[in-house]
């Protein structure tokens, strides 16, 4: 089988590591698999094995005649049997292309679940409709998450055509390091005795911040010495915007701002408890799963399926709710789960074999 996937670009992020792990596997079953990017050089394309990196020299969000004759152009020179889309602009550009190309099986890749587009531009809105409006043109949609095949189903995608593959969480890469759990501490300031809670999340409105900032604020308040780190990054007048409000609850040097990491295996194990304040869209949250395979308890918002992978309503809070979330941390601050036990859930359920196996048996049926 040969099968083309598009993606923007292979810059750091969950949809991003999921699609190299996914590419990697298919290759690795014997299928030819090619990846075409809208904007080449992000860092992950390093990682791709057997799988050829197609740039597609997108100079802007303006250049669209010219793209759009790149991408037929090697859509006619590569012909492959699938073109596989992953997220929302290479799920339209999916759509638009099939068309044009008699027995080209077309698939959608949906990762996200209740998006608030209210909170993002015009052209993120428009994206989100022609997406929504070309979903009928396609052959498949697979969804990572439950929660989000019922929420795009209930916005007009085509259920008939939609089908669950959970994400695959590598538990080679992502294990308790802790050589990499040390170095990451004493490079934070952190010492070992400390408790230390962290959220590893781009700086996003979908991933509400100021819940986690709120909540670490209660945390504090209620004298538990626990000290914070926010891992990752964003655009510059939103990290000003809560340095700001950390500034304003009081969190001072109890707060560390991490900024983007390579490490993340070694960064996930330098925490005690992982948190996740998503407020809307998220599907399956990696960095929920990465966690718990460093054997990192979590404590979650119920959006999305990440109560399903934490698998405890106990470290389930609601979202939006600084005062439930706090509850929550300070509760499985002083009764963890097992280490061991939330990696086994992880390596059990959730492992890349068992997506690529699930992607290549959709695929094949296309086909």
């Amino acid at each position: 089988m040969k099968i083309l996937f598009l993606i923007r670009s292979l810059d750091p992020g969950g949809a991003e590591r999921q699609l190299v792990n996914l590419a990697n596997g298919l290759a690795a079953r014997g299928h030819e698999v090619g990846l075409a990017v809208f904007y080449a050089g992000g860092v992950l394309e390093d990682q791709l094995r057997g799988v050829r990196l197609l740039d597609l020299g997108k100079r802007g969000r303006w250049d669209v005649v010219g793209f759009l004759a790149r991408v037929f152009g090697l859509l006619r020179a590569q012909r492959p049997d699938v073109v596989h889309g992953y997220l929302g602009t290479a799920n339209v550009l999916c759509g638009l292309v099939k068309p044009f190309f008699p027995g080209l099986r077309a698939v959608f890749g949906l990762r996200a679940s209740n998006m608030d587009l209210s909170r993002y531009d015009r052209l993120v809105r428009l994206s989100f409709a022609l997406e929504r409006r070309l979903s009928r043109l396609a052959d498949r949609i697979v969804v990572n998450s439950a929660s989000g095949l019922e929420h795009a189903a209930g916005l007009g995608f085509p259920r008939a055509r939609m089908a669950v593959v959970k994400n695959g969480i590598d538990s080679a890469l992502f294990r308790p390091d802790p050589e990499g759990r040390a170095r990451v501490r004493r490079e934070w300031g952190v010492g070992e005795a400390e408790l230390l809670i962290g959220s590893a999340a781009r700086l996003d409105p979908m991933k509400d911040h100021p819940t986690f900032l709120k909540a670490a604020a209660r945390v504090r308040a209620s004298g538990l010495a626990a000290r914070f780190v926010c891992i990752g990054s964003g655009p510059p007048d939103a990290a000003q915007g809560l340095r700001a409000l950390a500034d304003s609850l009081g969190l001072g040097q109890a707060l560390i701002w991490a900024g983007l990491r390579r490490d993340m295996p070694a960064a996930l194990s330098a925490l005690d408890l992982a948190c996740s304040s998503s407020l809307f869209g998220e599907g399956f949250p990696n960095a929920v799963a990465e966690a718990m395979a460093c054997g990192v308890p979590c404590v979650v918002t119920d959006v999305g399926d990440s109560a399903e992978i934490v698998g405890d309503p106990g470290l389930v809070a609601p979202p939006g709710d600084p005062e439930a979330l706090a509850r929550a941390l300070l509760a499985a601050a002083a009764a963890p789960p097992p280490a061991r036990g939330l990696r086994e859930r992880i390596v059990a359920e959730f492992s890349v074999d068992k997506m690529v196996e699930a992607t290549q048996a959709l695929l094949l049926d296309l086909v």
